[in-house]
């Protein structure tokens, strides 16, 4: 239990990000939903609009709300310059904004419309402005229906803000995030607990506002600002304070959902805070968004693979080799995205189709080719990018797969959907120590459908000249073979006593590539 406490404790930059991003949302939204709701309350199809506006964005689940605002920014960079950021508190602001208009404008419509007519003729019957109307006796009428609507825009979007890891905005789904891919449930524990604790917090205070504008008591309203202010206030100095002196420039590392990108880029932030540069760390961002936010400078470094940026980004389905297809990446980032390449890690981790060994053998699978005529009558599992990938497509063309059913799982539970039978084949990864943990075969490719994955280290254009952060990476390049990374990968995703963080595995790792 003081494991889980000291991760809570441990939350409190994470916190810090999580109430400034949310409380920001939550007062754009009241800023737009206050004038629309008075505007609607004197226009019908107004109403209509911007009610029907509201609702449907309720519809879009929130994850893919904040994944939309990326390409969005990244288009409106083209016309405003590359000064616009496309990752992290603005398409994640916009985003929660967006949540949070619903319940604000509905309750203030509402209010409005359920006004008695009575007191509204008798405020125009003693002579008073429009104006004087709105703030003496319509904005003090509707304030308790009005707050009411924030209380549950503020719930909303706390809880919504917590997807925001996934476009590279800190909050606490950052230790969620994490602890769902490596197995570790006292982050995840911790992660919602503190989101828990937080949204009560602020309904408590939004809740007192509310009491103090129902029973005419402005000491309650200000009690409840003035405790909301400071909370606020000191997230941001926790964020955005002075910072101790002799520290170099901020480097900021992106990382992939899954634990192998984890314990990379810790690795990589070692080195780097080791030459004296401070670090800042994007977890949990999917591979479309890695390669453009490098391109764009939003990130500075992170790892990817030939396999991905082959099919992915050059939209290549031939397999020319691999030292062909490394030269070619090469090229292509630095020409087309501007991104250097700076070398590979010495290991590849590639897609395979693994099953358990039992199951393989008593079906007599051995080859994708073997697995293609008994496909049918089993469950492929796959994560969430893999049915969406090319490679996906070229190996089913390739060997005219047909699957009774495909599922998808986090990389986490698509092991343990495969150890459960849940699922008979999965889209694993060649230097995934569970392979090997699990009693796993991985099915040869006789017709090299999937290309080759080696990891590589992208420097974005803003650090690509820095002799001093290239210095400091050159050791790790073609330093890790795939056994090496397997036991690294294993001592994050096992879940006995052995299990380690991401950190932990980093530092091991160094020295046992001799560099610690």
């Amino acid at each position: 239990m003081s494991g889980f406490w000291a991760t809570l404790f441990g939350l409190g930059d994470k916190l810090a990000a999580h109430v400034v991003l949310a409380s920001a949302a939550i007062a754009l939204g009241i800023a737009v939903a206050l004038p629309l709701a008075l505007w609607a309350s004197r226009n019908a199809a107004v109403a209509r609009l911007s009610l029907g506006f509201a609702s449907l964005v309720q519809t879009i689940p929130a994850l893919a709300l904040l994944a939309l605002f990326f390409p969005v920014l990244l288009f409106a960079r083209g016309l405003f310059g590359d000064g616009l950021p496309t990752l992290g508190f603005l398409p994640a602001l916009l985003a929660l904004s967006l949540y949070a208009l619903l319940p604000i404008l509905r309750n203030a419509v509402t209010a409005r419309e359920h006004m008695e007519p009575g007191v509204l003729e008798a405020a125009d019957g003693v002579g008073m402005s429009g104006w004087q109307k709105l703030r003496l006796v319509e904005a003090p009428l509707a304030a308790p229906y009005v707050m009411a609507g924030i209380r549950t825009a503020a719930v909303w979007t706390i809880g919504a803000a917590t997807l925001s890891t996934t476009i590279g905005q800190p909050s606490l789904g950052d230790p969620i995030f994490a602890g769902l891919q490596t197995q570790n449930w006292t982050l995840v524990l911790a992660g919602c607990v503190a989101s828990a604790a937080l949204a009560m917090v602020a309904d408590a205070l939004l809740g007192t506002i509310e009491r103090g504008f129902a029973s005419r008591k402005r000491w309650l309203v200000w009690t409840g600002l003035g405790i909301a202010a400071l909370g606020i206030a000191a997230s941001a100095w926790v964020l955005y304070g002075p910072t101790p002196r002799g520290e170099g420039r901020t480097i900021t590392i992106a990382s992939k959902p899954f634990s192998e990108q984890y314990i990379l880029s810790r690795l990589i932030g070692d080195r780097l805070e080791s030459a004296g540069y401070r670090v800042d760390y994007r977890d949990g961002l999917g591979s479309a968004v890695v390669q453009q936010a490098v391109a764009s400078g939003a990130i500075d470094i992170a790892v990817d693979y030939t396999g991905t940026l082959w099919a992915n980004e050059l939209k290549r389905e031939d397999n020319p080799g691999r030292e062909a297809m490394y030269r070619t990446i090469v090229d292509w980032e630095k020409q087309k995205a501007g991104v250097t390449v700076l070398g590979r890690l010495g290991f590849e981790n590639a897609y395979a189709l693994a099953m358990r060994q039992d199951r393989a053998r008593a079906l007599g699978i051995s080859s994708i080719a073997d697995l293609a005529p008994l496909a049918p009558r089993l469950v492929i599992g796959g994560d969430p990018e893999w049915f969406e990938r090319p490679e996906w497509v070229a190996v089913t063309d390739a060997y005219g797969l047909r699957f009774g059913d495909a599922r998808t799982f986090s990389p986490t539970f698509m092991y343990n959907a495969l150890k459960s039978g849940e699922a008979d084949v999965i889209s694993a990864y060649s230097s995934d120590g569970r392979i090997a943990a699990d009693s796993l075969v991985t099915l040869a490719d006789p017709k090299g459908a999937l290309p080759s994955y080696d990891a590589l280290i992208l420097l974005a254009p803003t650090v690509a000249d820095d002799a001093r952060l290239r210095a400091a990476l050159q050791p790790l390049l073609g330093a890790i073979d795939v056994e090496t990374m397997r036991q690294a990968n294993l001592s994050v995703d096992r879940t006995d006593a052995k299990k380690v963080s991401p950190q932990q595995a980093a530092q091991w790792l160094a020295r046992r590539i001799g560099l610690d």
